[in-house]
């Protein structure tokens, strides 16, 4: 019997009954949309008394308009909303849907249930080539160049409870209060009043008492109007004065301050996190600037790294941050790349090269559950036909994992129409009530509402940045000719470091690992540790090694203390350290209701260590919904998890704080 797992991150898909008229929920014996007419029922309770057709034509408020759906079933509410939002909004409109779902639809069932609905099927056809695994979590998918879909896989009220972002129209869905109780809880109704936008619409389909008695409690004004088909009446409904959100008396400093839209951005960093957040907010519309004196120059300039994670023994904010951030990084290069000439997603083999090892990689199995699709064990004989060489051991395969070319993806995110490239360093970064300035050291100063630093460890170069930690470390990364009719590995290895597969008859493999030493000069003795990592996972290939001609790379990675990166908005480090004093004397009992002090419009993305290409992605995803008034990709825990002013938090509370 396998141990039952201590998370709850793997869901159980929906289970459905067909009919003519459509699925039925088998576990809640009810519906997924009139037996009828589903479009006609969305269109008339959603749409409709959302008056989106109306408030489409007339937004032109620099953020997206936001959606929130409690119940994302087989879409057609969404499917019926993007329709609605490109038929009225203007071109500069944005719309961003935000969807529970505890059952998830499988791929199978998804795609019998929108073959019903073919004028829909640019939206559909997005939605199901981006469908994630039936993991819990935020799942963010992109249905149109304007149209973003965050799916928040799991219960609807610990979802909405803990959503980072504001909503203006909801759609109140679900099956029927006397088939799933459970949902329909005053505690639902409470965590949808928190995060509305003033002024927002809700609509659903049902008038029982038990949801207009908690709508009225959370704060919602409610109407009767006609109901659709044979339901005689439903439930519209506003909310003008949200509720106060007292999820921040806790932690007061990472409440942010509202944030001003711009048009133009400055990026200063041209590897894996200052492209991506470029190209996250150039597809907003944001004019940005990138300043560098290379593209890819420092730890994103390798010919191909390791797109995988490390997770913890148990579920920890760290893990969880990087379990999403490869969905996220996948999907965006699936869109990026279909042809996979930057990446491929052969997948990632962890061997278990130690009985410690061995042990830790059961303990991660039974804690997480989750589904074979994102991970499974293989013995030491499977792991050797998956990669196509002899595998010393056993050990995990992520079957959706791989590798990816940083250097070419940096200069293919660049290559945007709203991307400007400067080839030059920062000589200066100061702010006046303009907004901030960027001299260079060549050419004219630059001016932007908003600034994101990306240089690593060297983001402490700017006065605003100094009291963070970093750590520099140096890693060379070793590579050999492939002699031609040679097998070759067909999957990503790691052990105590990484092999992917070959290109262009090229190995790669490393990459060495050296704290706090700056040099990066091409070592033999780095290479000879190379070989001997190499051998213990991969003895084959590492005899191979011993007698090739090697060459390769070094550069230096930015690690933080805690191994998670800084992305956020960037505190008042000395501010915080006043404002925040009383928890060096006692923690658990200081109380304070003095937000946290940021520097207006100053953001970081850095200390992505080895694994980068499993965190840039959604950093930059995070950054660009911060910066563009968008719903956060990430849980509000999540959020705070790599907030750049936690590590000062940390050190307060230990009296260890040196600002």
């Amino acid at each position: 019997m396998t141990a039952k797992p201590t998370s709850d991150l793997s869901l159980t898909p929906a289970r459905l009954d067909w009919r003519e008229t459509g699925p039925t929920a088998t576990d809640y014996d009810d519906v997924y949309y009139s037996r009828e007419d589903g479009r006609l029922e969305t269109e008339h309770v959603f749409i409709r008394h959302n008056d989106l057709p109306e408030r489409f034509r007339h937004w032109s408020t620099d953020r997206p308009f936001v959606i929130g759906e409690t119940g994302f079933g087989s879409g057609l509410n969404m499917l019926c909303a993007c329709a609605c939002f490109e038929e009225h909004a203007p071109a500069t409109a944005r719309l961003h849907l935000v969807s529970t779902e505890k059952h998830p639809f499988c791929a199978d069932d998804l795609a019998r249930a929108h073959a019903l609905w073919p004028e829909f099927a640019a939206y559909s056809d997005a939605l199901r080539s981006q469908w994630p695994e039936p993991v819990a979590g935020i799942h963010r998918l992109w249905l149109g160049e304007r149209i973003t879909l965050d799916l928040h896989f799991g219960d609807a009220c610990d979802m909405l409870s803990e959503l980072d972002g504001g909503v203006d129209a909801w759609f109140l869905d679900g099956f029927a209060p006397s088939k799933n109780p459970d949902m329909w809880q005053p505690a639902l109704f409470e965590a949808m009043a928190r995060v509305s936008h003033p002024g927002a619409t809700l609509a659903t389909f049902t008038c029982a008492g038990i949801v207009k008695r908690g709508l009225k409690a959370a704060g919602f004004e409610l109407d009767k109007v006609a109901g659709f088909g044979r339901k005689r009446e439903m439930l519209v409904g506003r909310l003008d004065t949200p509720p106060t959100d007292s999820r921040r008396s806790a932690t007061p400093w990472f409440h942010r301050p509202a944030i001003t839209p711009h048009a133009s951005a400055v990026v200063i960093g041209a590897g894996l996190a200052g492209a991506t957040t470029a190209h996250a907010l150039a597809r907003r519309g944001v004019k940005v600037h990138v300043v560098d004196e290379a593209v890819a120059g420092g730890g994103s300039g390798n010919d191909q790294g390791a797109l995988y994670i490390k997770l913890a023994a148990t579920p920890n904010d760290q893990s969880l941050v990087y379990l999403s951030g490869l969905e996220h990084t996948r999907r965006l290069l699936d869109i990026l790349d279909p042809a996979r000439t930057l990446w491929d997603d052969c997948g990632v083999l962890t061997l278990a090269l130690t009985d410690k090892d061995a042990a830790r990689q059961a303990k991660v199995l039974a804690a997480y559950g989750l589904p074979t699709s994102i991970l499974h064990p293989l013995d030491r004989e499977t792991a050797s036909a998956h990669a196509g060489q002899p595998t010393a051991t056993g050990g995990l395969f992520f079957p959706r994992a791989g590798w990816a070319a940083p250097n070419a993806l940096c200069a293919r995110l660049l290559k945007h129409t709203n991307i400007t490239y400067h080839q030059t360093r920062v000589s200066a970064l100061t702010r006046d009530t303009e907004g901030w300035c960027v001299a260079l050291s060549r050419g004219e100063p630059l001016r932007a509402g908003h600034v994101v630093v990306a240089t690593a460890y060297q983001s402490r170069q700017f006065a605003e940045l100094a009291s963070l930690s970093f750590q520099p470390v140096r890693g060379q990364v070793s590579q050999m000719r492939v002699p031609e009719d040679t097998p070759v590995l067909e999957t990503v290895v790691c052990g105590n470091g990484y092999a992917p597969p070959p290109i262009n008859g090229v190995q790669s493999f490393g990459a060495s690992f050296y704290p706090n030493d700056t040099g990066t000069e091409l070592r033999d003795g780095d290479h000879a540790t190379n070989v001997q990592v190499l051998s213990q996972a991969l003895p084959e290939l590492g005899a191979r090694a011993e007698s090739a001609r090697l060459d390769g790379r070094a550069a230096l990675r930015s690690a933080t203390p805690d191994k998670s990166p800084y992305v956020g908005s960037v505190p008042v480090f000395a501010q915080w350290a006043r404002d925040y004093a009383g928890l060096g004397k006692d923690a658990k009992r200081f109380q304070s209701v003095q937000p946290g002090a940021y520097h207006p419009g100053l953001w970081i993305s850095a200390g992505h260590g080895s694994r980068g290409l499993s965190s840039t992605v959604l950093s930059a995803e995070l950054l660009a919904s911060m910066i563009t008034g968008e719903p956060c990709p990430l849980p509000r825990k999540l959020v705070d998890h790599l907030n750049p002013g936690r590590r000062l938090i940390s050190d307060l509370i230990r009296g260890t704080a040196s600002v």
